[in-house]
């Protein structure tokens, strides 16, 4: 047994958070190491392979990977891409969409004094950027959702990232479950007050919601700081963590996986 080891993953206000699902996960007894290190060789070919369909490929497999094997139910992987799906659509309409005064463009739509106009080209581009970023999003979920984050801060050391870093990452962690709990617990006082009641009144409560927790978060980071002192805390935070070992089937599979990319790519030119 090394450093680390937790035995249950956060759950906040009835929300399941990807920590959950990491520790749940059928992927779970993989080396962590070994799991950062697939994800990031993946995310890096589907970005510098630059294919249609290898972004497909990636989207669809790792899906799987994260449907079946990390044992996330389909909807809340989804509902997991809304937030990122959202960004990426909006930023890939700022590049398909251009603005002129004159008609231009492949299709264009007349507001009067302007036009809004569409290349082929430019809608080719949003289309393989949005499927390379999904790629490299479902690549990133795979970790998350196999990989705890008390693990990650452990493979982090081991990649011999600057302690301090570490330790903030560890602490900052920690810290947004015990903020969104004091959080969830004044909104819902404040819904029971009536808080909410309209726009006006909403504005007025989030505001004070707001300002009440960046206080008590000041005062619950000093009482928590004080308790670790207490505790001998000397600048780092050890944990119990259980061996795991990479086995051939690992490496072999990866690596397959990998050559698979490779060979779609090059089939698609």
């Amino acid at each position: 047994m090394k450093r680390h080891t937790h035995k249950h993953g956060h759950h906040s206000h009835g929300v399941q958070t990807m920590d959950f699902y990491a520790f749940q996960s059928g992927l779970r007894e993989w080396n962590g190491g070994y799991k950062v290190l697939s994800a990031l060789l993946i995310l890096i070919l589907c970005i510098a392979l630059n294919d249609i369909w290898v972004s497909l490929t990636v989207i669809i497999t790792v899906g799987m990977i994260n449907v079946i094997g990390n044992k996330v139910p389909i909807r809340q992987y989804l509902e997991l891409l809304k937030i990122p799906i959202a960004f990426l659509v909006l930023g890939c309409i700022a590049i398909a969409f251009g603005v002129s005064v004159k008609p231009i463009g492949d299709y264009r739509i007349s507001l009067h004094w302007f036009y809004l106009y569409l290349n082929k080209t430019d809608i080719q581009k949003a289309v393989e950027l949005f499927l390379k970023a999904m790629g490299a999003v479902s690549a990133m979920y795979f970790m998350a959702l196999s990989t705890p984050a008390s693990e990650l801060i452990s493979v982090l050391r081991k990649a011999h990232i600057p302690k301090v870093i570490v330790e903030l990452m560890n602490m900052i962690y920690r810290f947004i479950f015990i903020l969104t709990e004091v959080q969830g617990r004044m909104k819902r006082a404040a819904v029971s007050r009536l808080g909410y009641a309209d726009f006006r009144t909403s504005c007025n409560s989030f505001g004070k919601i707001a300002g009440n927790l960046f206080i008590l978060s000041l005062k619950k980071a000093d009482t928590y700081y004080d308790a670790m002192i207490s505790r001998c805390y000397d600048g780092e935070i050890l944990f119990l963590e259980e061996e795991k070992k990479v086995g051939w089937i690992h490496i072999v599979g990866m690596t397959g996986y990998l050559a698979v990319l490779v060979l779609v790519w090059f089939m698609g030119q």
